[in-house]
């Protein structure tokens, strides 16, 4: 890592260039990530730990963070700079990599609370602890062999407890998927069985992310055909979905927690599809109306809300297209 720079003070430098080795010791894969992703990722992972790695603690001290707060400790206490509404980005692209592999510990993963939930929290598991309190001690070695052969353990158990809880999708083709439990994906679940089958036109389902697997469906080649931008872009919606009868592209967001379409998010999003060839349906699916009502005003115009508990309706933010089917 001597040719990662940081810019942080020389005992925060040391702490993240020392926990990046610990990532990269245990098989996290580094190599493809820029150097500022690299950072935040170890920011992420060293949340609470001041001084030293003597300081881990694990789910067994039921020492969970939010990802509120894993800024405000970045912020406060790492040197960090970052805006407190970034806190998606902690679980999208910073700690995805270690839930994944086990070594981060969600508490959605213990029991059924929301993927999105913003109060849901994160902790170390406790082999993973007991590894970073050994770093750079004469117990680093044996303890890392250990590590590895009991971690596989631990995935294999989460695994098989997410499996028994993962939610079947019949997709309009009639093939089912199965996402992770929680309450986001059973909103992503009534957007294909309920919304699509209601106003998609025949639409089928070319794009649909799972946080287990964020591509667990993609049609990358009937994306392209209609002009899609590459799946990589962070601006992907959570499924997108494409009409031939109609020639409609479907960019949908279910809205849990954050994440409706606003007037910031359409814009980035067309200027991303300038060159789609399709008509462009941007909506934002909310489980309820309660939910609905707390994100109604940041709803772009010219976009779309569906509500779950309601499948019949749409509320429609483009007043005049249909004021036109009534002349």
């Amino acid at each position: 890592m001597k040719e990662l720079k940081t810019g942080k003070s020389k005992r925060i430098d040391k702490l993240i260039r020392s926990m990046l080795n610990v990532l990269t010791a245990v098989g996290i894969p580094l190599d493809t990530v820029s150097d500022r992703t690299k950072v935040r990722i170890a920011e992420a992972v060293l949340a609470d730990i001041k001084k030293s790695f003597s300081e881990a603690k694990s789910l067994e001290e039921k020492h969970f963070l939010t990802t509120r707060q894993i800024i405000t400790f970045e912020n406060n206490f790492l040197e960090g700079n970052y805006s407190s509404g970034s806190y998606d980005d902690i679980r999208r692209h910073h700690l995805i990599l270690l839930t994944t592999a086990g070594y981060i510990v969600s508490s959605s993963a213990l029991d059924k609370q929301s993927t999105n939930n913003p109060t849901r929290g994160y902790a170390a598991s406790p082999i993973f602890a007991q590894l970073l309190k050994t770093y750079g001690t004469a117990e680093w070695e044996v303890t890392l062999a250990a590590f590895k052969q009991k971690n596989e353990e631990l995935k294999e158990f989460l695994a098989h407890k997410r499996a028994l809880e993962r939610i079947p999708v019949v997709l309009p083709s009639g093939i089912e998927v199965k996402l992770s439990a929680g309450e986001h994906n059973e909103l992503q679940r009534d957007i294909i069985q309920k919304f699509l089958p209601r106003f998609g036109f025949g639409a089928e389902v070319l794009y649909l992310g799972d946080t287990t697997d964020k591509y667990l469906i993609r049609e990358d080649e009937k994306l392209k055909s209609v002009g899609f931008f590459e799946l990589e872009h962070e601006e992907l919606p959570d499924v997108v979905a494409y009409s031939k009868e109609k020639n409609l592209l479907f960019m949908i967001e279910a809205v849990h927690s954050s994440g409706q379409m606003g007037e910031i998010r359409v814009k980035k999003l067309k200027d991303k599809l300038k060159g789609c060839t399709a008509q462009l349906i941007f909506v934002s699916a909310f489980e309820n109306k309660k939910t609905f009502r707390k994100f109604s005003a940041d709803i772009a115009w010219e976009s779309e809300a569906w509500i779950a508990d309601t499948p019949d309706h749409m509320i429609h933010f483009n007043g005049y297209k249909f004021l036109e089917i009534h002349k």
